[in-house]
This record gives C-alpha cells, sequence and structure tokens, in this order.
C-alpha cells in the first residue's frame, strides 16, 4: 500500500488514538482525501475517491472500515464475544492477483495495530473448504471478484452472510464500469442493497474520464447525486520518453523487436522495470528476445493471463520481493498491484489510449511526490505519431473512454437465474430492484419479462424442449428453479468473460505450464516448436485433450496468437493523431526517418487533414488500390472495409479485397473507384450494414458468447466440459432456429447490440462518416504515396477478405523513398520547397 506524506502540521487528532500513533510512528499523517473519506462514513455516505496512484488510495478505502472495527470491538463488554464477527466489508477487484496483493498489504497495518480483524481473499483459486468456511464463518473483510461475489449470491444463505455489511469497496472502477463484468457487478451490487439497506459504497479509482457516470455507477440509486465525490491532490508530473530508435524504424509490424536491445539497456540501468505489452502474443516474444540479449543474466520474468496460476503468482511474489529486474507483461498487471521497487515503466507498442497509458504509468515509483518515468517504444511510423499523441494527453491530463451504454441482456438472463438460485422471488420486486443498477436504469418491463420468459422457458421457439425450462411459477406467483441441476450448471458457468476454446499445455514430467487455444493447437503437427511460458517448445501431440510438449532444440517456432488480441485505438487519440498529421510545426521533434517520411507524403500527395478525410486512388500493377485515412480504429475499419467491397462490387469495380490497420483502410479492386462522395455516402450504414450483418459470420460469434454468458449453452457442465467444437455445433443450430422462428429473440437483441458497439464499431463509424460529408479530398495518384506504404505491408498478414492476391508485397517500399527523396532535392533546387 501506497505510503501517507510525511508528517509535518498534523492531522492526526481526526484520527482514533490507535491509529494516529500507527501513523505517527512512521512520520506520516494521513491526506486530506484520506480524513475525506473517513467523514464521509461517518456521515453514512458512498463515495468515489479519484486521486493518482501514489496517493493512499487503497488506504484510504480501507481506513473508515478498519476504524469502525477497531471501535466494536472497543465497544464490547463481553471479552467472550467477538465483535467483528461477520462480514463488515466486501473489497470488489477486477483481478484476483490484485486482490491477493491487496490482502498482503492490509495485513501489515493490521498487526502492526494488533486489530483482532479477520481478513481474507475469495477467488476461483481459493480452495473449496475455505469457501464453505467463509461462508458458515465470514471474516470481517473480504476481497473477492465480481464472478465470486454472483456466486455467493447464488446461495441460500446469502441473507445471513450479508445480513450486516456495511460497505463495499470497489477498485479500479473504471476498469469494470461499462464492461459485461461491470453490469454483473452492478446487478450483484443492486441484490446486496436488497440484502443490507444501509450498506454504503465506495469506488476508487485513478484515471477517470467521466467522474459523473462513475458516481452514479456507484450509487445505490443509480443517480449521482447521491455520492461525495472526493479527489486526491495531483502527484508529481511523469517524466516520459519516447524511445528514439538507433536501428531502422519499421514501416508496419507490431513487435517492435527492432528495439529491444535498446529496452534491455534501459532495463540494465534501472532498478525494477514492467515492460508492458499490447497482445500475449507479442509478451512472449518480446520475453524470448530479451533472454536471448540477457548476457547480464538478469531476473526477468513472464506474466500474462494464459500462463498457470502457479507461474503467475510465483512472479508476483518474487516482484514483490525485490527478487526480478524486470517483469514483461500485459494487461494481467495494469491496474493496482503496488510494487514500491519499480521505477521503470516500459510500454512496447502504441498504448491506444491515453487511460489506458496513464494507468500503466502509474505502476512506476507509487510515490506522490516523485516523478514516475515511463519509456514507450513506438513498433512502427504510425506508432510515433500515436505515442506522441498519448504524451500530450496525458500532459494535458486529458483521458479518454467510452460513452456509457445499456447494460446487457444476456448478463441480465444469467443474473435472474442465479437470484432463483438462492431462493424464489417475485418478478415485479425483482424488476424494481434491477433498475437501481446504473446500466439497468433504463430497462423497460418489456425486455425484463422478455428475459425472464428466456429464462424460464427459453422463449417462444425453444420452450417446447425440457432442458431449457430453468425455472416454475409457483401457486403464490413465485419464481423458482425447476430443477437442481439448472443450480449446478449456473455456478458452474457463472461469469461473463467467454474464453475461446482453450487446452492445458504440459511437459512430459506432468508440469502444467498454462493453456493455449485450441485453433493454434489445430494447426500444429508433432515435431513443431512454438514459444510458450518464455520457453521454446516442441509439440509432441495430443492426450486427454491435453497438449503434450518437451523441450524444444530449434527451428522456426511458431508464437501463439490469441482471440480478441489488439485494442483499437480509441477516438480521442485518433483525433490527436490527425491534428499532428495536419500540423507541420508539430513534426519538429519527430525521429528524422518519421518526419522525412511526413515530408515526402506532402510532397508526393497531400497529407489528412484534423477533420476531413482523405482518400487516395493508384494503380500498381493490375490492380487498383483505394487508401483511405480516417483513423478510427480497427474494428471500425473492418466494418467500413466490409461495407465499402459491397459497394464496390454493385458498381461494376470488382473488388478483390481489404486490408485495415488503426490508422488506414486499403482495398484494391480491379477497377478504379472515381465517385468517392456516393462510396462514403452515410446510406452504408442502413441496408448495406443490415445484409452484411444477416450473412457474417461474425454474428454467429457473437451469438456464441451471448449464449454462453446468458446459459443458454454451458461451456461446462457437471461430471463434463464441452470442447470448442460441441460449443460452437450448439450455438449454431440454435441461432438459426431463432433466426427463422423468433427473429426478435431475447438473445438475438443482445447480439446485435454486442456486434453494433463491440467488434463493428458501428457508433464509431457513423460519427466518422457524418464528420467527412463534403470534406473528402480524393488523390489520384500514379504510384503509391509513403502514407500509404505501412498498410499495404499489411496485406497477407491481417488480410480479412478478398481472393487474387499475389504479388503485392513490400518490394517497392525502398524504390520509393529514394525516388521521392531524389526528387525533392530536384523540386529543392527549383522552387525551394519548405521542408
Amino acid at each position: 500500500m501506497s505510503q501517507p506524506a510525511l508528517l509535518s502540521d498534523s492531522n492526526l487528532s481526526a484520527l482514533p488514538p490507535r491509529f494516529a500513533e500507527w501513523f505517527g510512528a512512521r512520520g506520516w499523517q494521513p491526506h486530506p482525501h484520506q480524513l475525506q473519506m473517513l467523514r464521509a462514513a461517518q456521515a453514512g455516505e458512498s463515495a468515489l475517491l479519484i486521486a493518482p496512484t501514489g496517493g493512499g488510495k487503497t488506504l484510504a478505502g480501507f481506513l473508515p472500515s478498519l476504524v469502525d472495527l477497531a471501535a466494536r470491538q472497543s465497544q464490547s463488554q463481553d471479552q467472550s464475544r467477538d465483535q467483528s464477527q461477520g462480514l463488515h466489508t466486501l473489497y470488489i477487484s477486477p483481478l484476483k492477483a490484485l486482490a491477493v496483493d491487496i490482502h498482503r498489504n492490509l495485513t501489515q497495518p493490521i498487526e502492526e495495530m494488533s486489530l483482532a480483524i479477520a481478513c481474507e481473499t475469495r477467488t476461483g483459486d481459493t480452495p473449496q473448504s475455505k469457501r464453505q468456511r467463509q461462508r458458515r464463518k465470514p471474516p470481517a473483510i473480504l476481497m473477492t471478484t465480481p464472478e465470486s461475489l454472483a456466486l455467493l449470491l447464488s446461495y441460500y444463505d446469502a441473507p445471513e452472510v450479508f445480513a450486516g455489511l456495511k460497505c463495499v469497496i470497489i477498485d479500479e472502477l473504471h476498469a469494470l464500469a461499462g464492461t459485461k463484468r461491470g453490469d454483473l457487478l452492478s446487478l450483484g451490487l443492486a441484490r446486496l442493497q436488497t440484502l443490507s439497506p444501509n450498506c454504503r459504497r465506495v469506488g476508487l479509482s485513478a484515471t477517470v474520464h467521466d467522474p459523473d457516470w462513475l458516481a452514479a455507477w456507484i450509487s445505490p440509486t443509480a443517480e449521482a447525486g447521491g455520492v461525495r465525490r472526493i479527489i486526491g491532490r495531483d502527484g508529481a508530473e511523469a517524466d516520459v520518453e519516447i524511445l528514439t530508435t538507433q536501428e531502422y524504424l519499421p514501416w508496419s509490424g507490431h513487435m517492435a523487436v527492432h528495439a529491444i536491445a535498446e529496452v534491455y539497456q534501459r532495463i540494465r540501468t534501472a532498478q525494477t522495470t514492467l515492460v508492458f505489452v499490447n497482445t500475449r502474443a507479442q509478451a512472449e516474444l518480446v520475453f524470448q528476445e530479451l533472454w536471448r540479449l540477457n548476457d547480464d543474466g538478469l531476473a526477468i520474468a513472464l506474466h500474462h493471463g494464459s500462463l498457470a496460476v502457479e507461474q503467475r503468482r510465483k512472479v508476483e511474489a518474487a516482484m514483490a520481493a525485490g527478487k526480478l529486474r524486470a517483469v514483461v507483461a500485459t494487461s494481467s498487471l495494469d491496474l493496482g498491484i503496488d510494487w514500491a521497487a519499480v521505477d521503470l515503466v516500459v510500454q512496447v507498442g502504441a498504448p491506444k489510449g491515453s487511460a489506458r497509458l496513464l494507468q500503466r504509468i502509474g505502476r512506476a515509483n507509487h510515490q506522490l511526490d516523485q516523478p514516475s518515468r515511463a519509456l514507450l517504444v513506438p513498433a512502427n511510423r504510425f506508432e510515433v505519431l500515436e505515442c506522441r499523441a498519448a504524451l500530450e494527453a496525458v500532459a494535458a491530463r486529458s483521458l479518454d473512454g467510452d460513452p456509457p451504454k445499456p447494460g446487457g441482456l444476456d448478463v441480465l438472463s444469467q443474473h435472474i437465474l442465479g437470484t432463483a438460485c438462492a431462493g424464489p422471488f417475485a418478478a415485479d420486486r425483482l424488476y424494481q430492484e434491477i433498475i437501481t443498477a446504473y446500466p439497468y436504469k433504463s430497462l423497460t418491463r418489456q425486455d425484463f419479462d422478455k428475459a425472464l420468459d428466456f429464462v424460464s422457458t427459453g422463449g417462444y421457439a425453444l420452450k417446447s424442449y425440457e432442458r431449457y425450462r430453468r425455472l416454475g411459477l409457483d401457486p403464490e406467483g413465485f419464481y423458482r428453479v425447476a430443477h437442481i441441476s439448472h443450480v449446478k450448471r449456473y455456478r458452474m458457468n457463472v461469469g461473463t468473460i467467454v474464453e475461446a476454446p482453450v487446452l492445458k499445455i504440459r511437459m512430459r514430467n506432468g508440469r502444467v505450464l498454462g493453456e493455449v487455444e485450441e485453433y493454434f493447437v489445430n494447426g500444429l503437427l508433432p515435431g513443431d516448436s512454438f514459444i510458450f511460458a518464455g520457453q521454446l517448445l516442441c509439440f509432441e501431440g495430443m492426450r486427454d485433450n491435453t497438449v503434450l510438449v518437451s523441450r524444444g532444440k530449434g527451428g522456426d517456432p511458431k508464437v501463439p496468437a490469441y482471440a480478441g488480441g489488439r485494442l483499437p485505438l480509441s477516438t480521442h487519440l485518433a483525433e490527436r493523431v490527425r491534428g499532428i498529421l495536419s500540423n507541420p510545426a508539430q513534426w519538429q521533434d519527430l525521429p528524422p526517418a518519421v518526419a522525412e517520411w511526413l515530408r515526402i507524403q506532402r510532397w508526393r500527395s497531400v497529407l489528412p487533414d484534423a477533420s476531413g478525410l482523405l482518400v487516395e486512388t493508384f494503380p500498381r500493377g493490375e490492380k487498383e488500390f483505394l487508401v483511405a485515412y480516417s483513423f478510427e480504429g480497427r474494428n471500425a475499419h473492418q466494418t467500413l472495409g466490409m461495407l465499402l467491397t459491397r459497394r464496390m462490387e454493385r458498381a461494376g469495380l470488382a473488388p478483390l479485397g481489404f486490408v485495415a490497420t488503426d490508422y488506414v483502410i486499403a482495398v484494391w479492386s480491379l477497377k478504379p473507384a472515381s465517385d468517392l462522395t456516393a462510396l462514403f455516402d452515410q446510406d452504408m450504414l442502413g441496408d448495406d450494414l443490415e445484409e452484411w450483418m444477416a450473412e457474417s459470420s461474425m454474428l454467429r460469434r457473437t451469438f456464441r458468447k451471448v449464449a454462453v454468458i446468458a446459459g443458454l449453452i454451458e461451456a461446462r457442465s457437471p461430471g463434463q466440459e464441452k470442447s470448442g467444437r460441441q460449443v460452437t455445433f450448439n450455438a449454431d443450430l440454435i441461432y438459426d432456429v431463432l433466426r427463422k422462428h423468433e427473429p426478435d429473440h431475447i438473445l438475438l437483441q443482445a447480439t446485435r447490440a454486442d456486434a453494433a458497439g463491440g467488434l463493428t464499431d458501428i457508433g464509431r463509424l457513423a460519427e466518422m462518416l457524418k464528420r467527412v460529408q463534403g470534406r473528402i479530398e480524393h488523390r489520384r495518384l500514379e504510384k503509391i504515396s509513403p502514407l500509404a506504404v505501412p498498410v499495404l505491408l499489411e496485406i497477407g498478414k491481417e488480410q480479412v477478405y478478398g481472393s487474387g492476391l499475389d504479388e503485392l508485397l513490400d518490394e517497392g517500399a525502398q524504390a520509393l523513398i529514394e525516388e521521392a527523396t531524389a526528387g525533392m532535392e530536384v523540386g529543392r533546387g527549383q522552387s525551394e520547397l519548405p521542408l
């Protein structure tokens, strides 16, 4: 836990004597926001604390509970009776590792003040015997996750367990609100409020782009006015640098392998370094490259969500003990882990959002009055611009984030069944409870009734099947679980994280290294080598749904890729990137290779402006290319590519395919496009979109996830676990039945909502099309432009659709630069073009 401020004009008198002594013995005084949190608790108010990392945010959240529990013990007249018995405070963490870390840090002040306060964790890793004991005799403070809370609420004794609950603390609130895990948690909080009406809520966050939204989210009434907002003072401004590599800066690619030697040198000169990457595949490659360079024998570890739990815990413990010089990690270590020894954070690859970057920078130092040190390592030339945009946003304290969206109907269905597992309920009362949860405050009674009917019968198209009749209505008008088997299935499948089918990786000696996705293993042959858990492994075969491996000896290893890999560029950073491109005055501090790249673009074509849309078309071989610089992120660009190719096909342009990056989309065809205004008209989001979504396999994939979350299909059943093929087969059959017989089914409704806001980013695409109407600048070129080179290099790596692709690779990239540079030299001599 981060340290409070050094003692000066003391505020210790505001604390009870035992706590004042504890602070004073360390020469500390409480931060003002810690005392404000204490006063909010004394007034019985819920609170939202926004404070930078290193500002004692977690201690501020727990301090009121510790003070109250200590007071209850002191007031007890019966020394044989422990007044702290019963659950007093529930702490919710988005990560198991964070819950474990906070438990470790909270134990210290409890022991040092000799407080008889039981403090425990409960996650999916907690042994069953301990979980049962926690229900019989709950600790005073329980640290858990949204999924474990949902499980606890599904037991018949939930009213007894939570009856005396006084406070719920939601840590890293920004990471949960707005997600399906957050939807599940909000429903759980609504249930807790019914079981313990006087329970207050506390939200903790360091990075907030919309405080009003978060205040409303944690409010027991879904209204922001009832929540006290407490703002901690800003810490020292972070010292953030963008690496100007001495190596050749690539045009494209996302792994940044070219710069790892320079990253290694930074690790050598730092005390402890966290190396963040954006994907698990990138984590494996970066870790492998660092080990290849590690002639000094530095202790460097790897941490990501697919590694075995035991391996992750070992890394976390070694980091906490100061035994590691560096950890290569994905978002598995983004949040809250308090390692004061970390003095450098390295972000390999562009951060994709200013809030995410600020969160990761905050993992360094944990001292409010000392600046965090961070190094950004762009993987390609466009990422240099994105890193610059992120740096400007962080300096301006300008954070990005998605607007609030309604809670998922699939999550609602899961919660309805979970409520029934705990005991019978009345529909009217449950509906009134649910709409106190912020994501569901606008839920109509009609949609609630449709979800309830689905949980009870499966809906019109499925009600004839016995297995989908999960709830029954008793004579008193209460809904009850139809059979105990539904309770077991619910508890085995609770949660909203639907992973792609995975297989365990096991060494010959029996040691499990972690999990890899099934589709990756399907492409391996015995003897193939691949990298996993930082090791070179040899695939030997399969046994009982387990991947058997041995130590690899060489060859050309593959790297497992994972579904949902790269995060899209945020809208906020996209606007800043467009601003940098359109303003040459901002190029002065760019690396020479990038500045020259942009100057050549201006000479050969034109640069995208801040608000319009630049579209270049040019021939290449026998094909015609269209490149649009829309900067709306990968998801929106993939949707745009699908819709553009449909339009081009109808126009007789014979499109062959497209490729999308975060910044640019390229479409190639046999005939050139000329009417760009019609091609990018807003009406493409009408019938074209509906037809594509109806035909697309994307809706089927989305439906599978929705069906698993809603409980229509179980990934795990008592005594067995379904394979990915079984889940897909069952989901596709049901999807076809519902589309044919009940197209307005609640799960198809949820599927369309997920598709619009997730994989397709339709809202963002609609805003872009609206913004560029009348502002499309079309440049017809004889040859490829410098800015188009990176996206054409992606062809073959990131191809989404199309055939007839053969020789389109990067053979002309360097020739382009040499030709353009020579042309500029001639132009400079003739007309003295400003560069």
